[in-house]
């Protein structure tokens, strides 16, 4: 464990979860979300506007705005230990993926939700998941951050792979005051997978043989969850996603 990382469990975790953002930045500050370029304000993610710095292609669909996200399953490989940080690697190798998600209150015109905490898991390159089976000792791709002033938060990860039955994916659940808010999950434009899935650690597994049109999660709510996605193989990428509910 990285020294600039709190391993904690639920139990603690549940106690925390009512503190504010400061109380948390304070004591995981170099854990703590900064405001890139790439993190517009909640207006700008509810009107569909998205600010990119980097280079190559933009896609998706995560200015679908003021609306409730979906509630999806939490799936068979929820975390088992609460992991307090921003970057969730621990050295996995894969496409640097920076994912800012941005969490608004579809009951007061958008506004954004402060203090909330937004937890995401998902496989590495080989379609793993930490915790469970053979990775039971290990704690990679998984982690926690508390919403800031405009209802962001931003995870350094890489780009998921893929597991048989699925299409690529990220899980996430916000939480308040120990209390789950909303469950979701995060769909990825094919264009980039195929970007992706064609160079460095994934290209021995090749491409995912299910598609979001053919998953059972997404199949009937895709542009709900669809990030948005900007950057290329060789420089990275940033991923935006709004997560929509009325609190």
């Amino acid at each position: 464990m990285h020294d600039n990382e709190r391993k904690i469990g639920r139990r603690e975790v549940l106690a925390l979860l009512g503190v504010t953002s400061a109380v948390f930045a304070a004591g995981c500050a170099s854990e703590s979300p900064t405001s890139p370029s790439t993190m517009g304000s909640a207006a700008d993610v509810a009107t569909g506007t998205t600010t990119t710095g980097g280079t190559g292609t933009t896609t998706g669909t995560s200015g679908l705005a003021c609306s409730v996200t979906p509630n999806e399953t939490v799936g068979p490989y929820p975390s088992l230990v609460d992991l307090i940080r921003s970057d969730i690697r621990e050295n996995k190798g894969g496409t640097q993926l920076d994912l800012i998600i941005t969490v608004i209150n579809t009951a007061a015109s958008c506004a954004p939700l402060t203090g909330v905490n937004v937890e995401i898991w998902q496989c590495d390159a080989g379609g793993n998941y930490s915790q469970y089976g053979s990775e039971r000792a290990q704690t990679y791709l998984r982690g926690i951050q508390t919403s800031d002033a405009n209802g962001q938060v931003k995870f350094t990860t890489i780009y998921p792979g893929w597991y048989q039955g699925r299409a690529t994916h990220i899980h996430v659940e916000v939480t308040q005051n120990g209390r789950s808010l909303k469950v979701t999950q995060i769909a990825f434009p094919e264009s980039t997978n195929a970007e992706v899935y064609g160079t460095g650690v994934y290209a021995a597994r090749g491409s995912n043989p299910t598609t979001n049109a053919r998953d059972g999660i997404f199949a009937d709510s895709l542009s709900s969850e669809m990030a948005t996605v900007s950057g290329s193989p060789s420089s990275g990428y940033t991923a935006n996603f709004t997560v929509g509910l009325a609190a």
